[in-house]
């Protein structure tokens, strides 16, 4: 009996003390500011559920800059959901216009030392960290890209989250893209084509360094001083070269066709300089999600090869689309918005036009379970992620510019999200049927 009474005692006090010691090991795990010091060791995937976790580190500990690069380095560990990477060396600047400005939460763009793959996504050296602090689901980018993945566009760009440390600091959950950039496995322009961005001149989004035109419909003129651009994003030009000079003329020439009173003609019209297919999906894409800054500001990208024809996309910057936004009727699920970008509006007073928008829309809309079902699979993998996210950042239950919403939970949000994708896919339906 005294023997028994000894082992139950025992077992008591190694129980105890394994309780004790579980504690005191876990408490790096805790929620961290991005003010603290703690230092972290190695990823507990049961602390951060099953995302690959990122350590960056500066040389000496130094911030990171919005507009010069910062030497450092960065190691992956892929929880074996992607291939895992050993420290290597990298530079790191900040990106983005209004996300670097008004929200505490930074985005950023790493150029790795030499090409490689990152995260499983296909071999290039720059690499961009999406903050999604406006988003409180952080699925809205994701969504787009999933529709890219089902259109015709040439090029949608991969992602994949994960949890990120800068020297040793938690800094939530980012979802890690390739950039919109030329290149084989990115936006194939070969050796002599041209990636082009329709953007905003203003807000800092046009640089002195950047080479750009305007047309007749896109036009500073057009806004007061502060209207749009096409700027040349690739290849490195200078401002009225040859190549300048080439491709701003054929946009112009397209523009002249497709406002011309013969506009449908298959020879003398627009047919001749665009791919109908890229338009149409690029435009089904970004009516889907009512995307803010795609009808008239920025992230509107097309792609040209000499010999070929002006192809839209890729897309890109939906932070502001599925109705995250407060100040305009993108806001709602019902209505028009991209319909009314420069060229759209035009394409779609020719028949042809409609009926291969109206055969595309009828793809999408068939896909509007599985990417529903999409939303489900990507929050429940994101639950515990974003809970620390909301640790440290406090997004949940406020108002974060400029957020048409404001719920408690993150269950909330993105039952919204999938509320409006709903009626968004009913209401197209109904306009689409009657064009």
């Amino acid at each position: 009996m005294k023997i028994t009474y000894l082992k139950f005692f025992l077992k008591i006090f190694i129980f105890g003390n394994f309780l004790f010691f579980i504690g005191c090991g876990d408490s790096s795990n805790n929620s961290v500011s991005p003010n603290s010091t703690s230092s972290i060791l190695q990823p507990n995937s049961s602390a951060i559920n099953s995302l690959p976790v990122i350590y960056i580190n500066t040389e000496a500990n130094v911030s990171i800059q919005r507009d010069d690069y910062t030497q450092g380095t960065i190691q992956v560990y892929g929880q074996g959901i992607v291939d895992s990477m050993s420290e290597v060396t990298m530079k790191i600047r900040g990106r983005g216009h209004s996300t670097w400005g008004k929200h505490p939460k930074k985005p950023y763009q790493m150029k790795l030392s030499d090409s490689s793959a990152f995260l499983d996504m296909p071999k290039k050296k720059r690499w961009l960290f999406m903050a999604e602090y406006s988003d409180k689901t952080m699925l809205r980018n994701r969504l787009a890209m999933e529709l890219g993945y089902l259109s015709n566009l040439d090029w949608t760009p991969n992602s994949h989250y994960a949890d990120v440390y800068i020297n040793k600091v938690s800094m939530g959950t980012y979802r890690i893209s390739e950039k919109v950039e030329e290149g084989s496995n990115r936006v194939d322009i070969g050796d002599n084509g041209f990636l082009l961005e329709i953007d905003y001149n203003g807000h800092g989004h046009v640089d002195a360094n950047d080479v750009y035109f305007e047309t007749n419909q896109i036009s500073i003129q057009n806004g007061n001083g502060r209207g749009n651009v096409i700027q040349i994003k690739e290849p490195d030009l200078a401002q009225g070269d040859q190549q300048y000079n080439f491709i701003k003329d054929y946009i112009i020439d397209f523009e002249t066709a497709l406002f011309s009173a013969n506009f449908t003609d298959p020879v003398n019209g627009y047919l001749p300089y665009v791919d109908i297919n890229s338009f149409a999906d690029w435009f089904l894409i970004n009516e889907i999600a009512k995307n803010q800054d795609a009808r008239a500001y920025s992230s509107i990208y097309l792609h040209y090869i000499p010999g070929q024809k002006i192809k839209m996309g890729p897309i890109w910057d939906f932070d502001l689309g599925f109705g995250n936004v407060d100040y305009s009727d993108a806001t709602y699920a019902q209505g028009w918005w991209v319909y009314y970008h420069w060229w759209i509006e035009r394409l779609m007073q020719d028949p042809a036009f409609v009926n291969k928008v109206k055969e595309r829309f009828t793809h999408f809309k068939s896909n509007e379970q599985y990417l529903l079902l999409k939303i489900d699979e990507w929050s429940q993998m994101l639950r515990k992620s974003v809970a620390r996210n909301d640790d440290i950042w406090g997004t949940l239950g406020v108002y974060i510019w400029p957020n048409s919403m404001v719920y408690a939970t993150y269950n909330e949000e993105v039952e919204h999200l999938k509320n409006w994708l709903r009626e968004r896919f009913i209401w197209m339906e109904s306009a689409i049927e009657q064009l």
